[in-house]
């Protein structure tokens, strides 16, 4: 197949606007599936793992392949859930156009203008599909003006529907204002214009013909003297502007009905780019010249995924050259693999391959050394792609084997999952011994540890993670440290003034050596150092590592027999102890720094909700109808504030979080925490 021949598209959107479905309509029309599948009925192919089928809705991004009259169609299908962007932007890469789907029902969602940004980000083209509008509520014209106002002038309809709701029937082709009728059939049947729509496809066809003939003198010049550019020239103009991003077309679907499956699909073929004309992405190493299919290879791994039964499969986008079934290729980090058993996805099915063109979407497997954001090359090729930039973990939970037993397996498949998606994270938390997984929100964290258990075959018990609080003291006290100890023969003596101040916030620990004179001898002063780091990790109040404090010893006695560096450590725990509220120890919180994005009807409802959390609001900027609010926050208060923020905001509101610093704990807050920490002791 030459490149020519290739589109690479993604479906891209907000949750629930039907994405799935356009694609499987897309397999069906175009002759590569029998049957079309159904969301609900978790018969997709798409939609193919069990906890997909379970919830009805798609967890991971997967790829189909469909030849529309000579042109190959690589469909990448994309999770339109906050929780799982990651998977959208991976496909955004592997992209050379990202069709939108906005539901006529539902109009511009807050993922769909996120999206839409990181699509431009990315240099990829886009174009919109309306769906839907055969369902209840459906609004054309609606949905179009909050096209307008989310993304701009460059909305272009090129194509207006036939009826809507319950009556949608076909559609008009705005540029030769031809209409099409559906009847359950494939393909729509040519109908004379209904007077219904003249007066709206007249309106569209003259905003067409204007953006075209805008592009050009000599077609500005002629359109003057009455004479519209021919439909070659449309399209050859509209093809330019989807490219250079000048145009953003807007087409109409029903996948339920079938209505304009055919047309999208001669869209794509007449105006989508082909490989050739992608903008080769960002590179970080080396040089690349533009994509070709007789220069060196160049790929990039966008997703890996574990399979019980095949292992790790990596999938991969050609960006120049043509990959072969057992070619050997350097990795960009250092390394060399090949290619065995080299093949194509059609949802989970494998399809063997002997080799893939530039823009070719192909999968490995059993490559144990490939992972996401890698970069295949050909021998002395110095390029490397930049990986794809994911969001941070939002959301997190404390993980244990419910069995003793797979602690190991456990270990196993948190490296696994770490591996196959780059938006989970795993750590052992020190100061509390925990291990915890990090995702972008509870559902993916729901789907994270159903896939360990279904894959690896452990099941796990969660929680939410144990604060790790801290203390510190506010005021300065000396105290002296004596340990005495006599049993017959040998005893233990050992005596150390310490004086203990506090230090700014956030400067940790620091210990001063004042000994003059030789009142305890040198090699028994990191003994009290040590002992005194002991009881600071104890803490005062709670049982908190004690931070920002320190401790100078000045002065001390020992024995020339019984002193050792035990009677010495402990005399630096008993300096501490001794010191105790004298020091006035506070409790410290970890604070984190949030960046929460709504749309502007939520604002105040979310402004109100971070003060209510003890939370200080920064600063706030937006654009368009978004905006984005800084804050401070204690993570006693967001542990669960993704799900919070869902329902604040109908799932319209999005955040990041990060680890700030430490604060004081306000005195009733943190009678509480104290009064929880010793009846756990007891």
């Amino acid at each position: 197949m030459v490149p020519e021949k290739v589109r690479n598209i993604a479906l891209v959107g907000h949750g629930g606007s039907g994405k799935t479905t356009l694609g499987e309509a897309l397999l069906y029309v175009g002759g590569a599936v029998n049957r079309m599948g159904s969301v609900e009925q978790g018969t997709t192919t798409f939609d193919h793992e069990p906890e997909e089928t379970e919830r009805e809705i798609s967890l991971g991004l997967s790829v189909g392949t469909v030849d529309w009259k000579g042109t190959r169609v690589n469909i990448i299908d994309t999770p339109g859930s906050s929780d799982f962007v990651g998977d959208a932007r991976s496909g955004l890469r592997a992209a050379d156009m990202a069709l939108f789907c906005v539901s006529a029902v539902d109009g511009v969602e807050v993922q769909t203008e996120q999206l839409w940004a990181l699509a431009g980000d990315e240099g990829i083209p886009r174009a919109v599909v309306i769906t839907k509008l055969d369902r209840e509520r459906a609004d054309f014209e609606g949905t179009l003006a909050q096209l307008r106002t989310a993304f701009g002038k460059a909305i272009a309809p090129i194509q207006v529907p036939i009826g809507e709701e319950n009556d949608l029937r076909g559609l008009v082709r705005v540029a030769s204002e031809r209409a099409y009728e559906y009847s359950g059939d494939k393909n729509g049947a040519l109908v004379d214009l209904p007077e219904s729509v003249e007066e709206r496809v007249h309106a569209a066809h003259t905003a067409l013909i204007e953006t075209v003939v805008e592009t050009d003198d000599e077609m500005m010049e002629a359109y003057f003297e009455g004479k519209e550019p021919s439909r070659e020239k449309i399209v050859s103009t509209v093809h330019s502007g989807i490219v250079s991003g000048d145009i953003q077309p807007v087409l109409v679907t029903s996948a339920d009905k079938l209505v304009g499956i055919d047309t999208l699909f001669e869209f794509i073929v007449d105006y989508g780019p082909n490989p050739l004309e992608r903008n080769m992405p960002p590179l970080q190493a080396g040089e690349a010249g533009a994509p070709s299919a007789d220069g060196p290879l160049l790929a990039y791994v966008f997703k890996t995924i574990s399979d019980p039964f095949v292992g790790r499969i990596s999938l991969f986008r050609i960006f120049s050259g043509t990959a072969k079934a057992d070619q050997e290729l350097e990795l960009a980090r250092g390394g060399k693999v090949r290619l065995h058993n080299l093949f194509k996805l059609q949802g989970k099915d494998h399809h063997d391959v002997t080799e893939l063109p530039v823009g070719g979407i192909g999968a490995v497997a059993k490559v144990e050394d490939l992972h996401p954001g890698d970069t295949l090359r050909a021998q002395g090729l110095d390029a490397a792609i930049t990986p794809v930039v994911y969001p941070k973990p939002v959301a997190e939970i404390a993980i244990t084997p419910r069995s003793h037993h797979d602690d190991e397996k456990l270990s196993t498949a948190l490296h696994r999952i770490e591996e196959s998606d780059p938006t989970v994270n795993v750590d052992r938390r020190a100061e509390t011994g925990e291990t915890i997984l990090a995702g972008l929100g509870d559902t993916h964290l729901d789907v994270t540890l159903a896939r360990i258990n279904r894959m690896f075959g452990v099941e796990i018990d969660s929680a939410l993670p144990t604060i790790p609080y801290r203390e510190s003291i506010t005021g300065s006290a000396e105290a002296e440290g004596k340990h005495k100890k006599q049993s017959g023969g040998r005893g233990q003596f050992g005596v150390a003034m310490l004086r203990f101040s506090p230090l700014p916030r956030g400067s940790g620990y620091e210990f001063v050596d004042s000994i003059k004179g030789g009142s305890i001898p040198r090699g028994f002063i990191p003994a009290v150092n040590k002992g005194v780091q002991e009881a600071l990790a104890r803490g005062i109040l709670a049982g908190y590592p004690v931070v920002d404090i320190s401790a100078e010893v000045y002065d001390g006695k020992y024995h020339s027999v019984d002193s050792d560096e035990m009677s010495f450590r402990m005399a630096g725990i008993q300096a501490l102890r001794a010191a105790g509220d004298k020091l006035r120890p506070v409790l410290l919180e970890p604070v984190m720094k949030v960046q929460v994005t709504v749309p502007e009807a939520y604002l105040g409802d979310v402004m109100g909700d971070i003060n209510s959390k003890r939370g200080r609001v920064l600063g706030m900027e937006g654009e368009g109808n978004l905006r984005s609010v800084a804050a401070e926050v204690p993570m006693a208060e967001i542990q669960q504030y993704a799900a919070e923020l869902r329902s604040l905001t109908s799932g319209r509101g999005t955040f990041e979080v990060e680890f700030d610093h430490y604060a004081e704990v306000p005195h009733s807050e943190a009678q509480a925490v104290i009064a929880a920490a010793k009846s756990s002791d007891e």
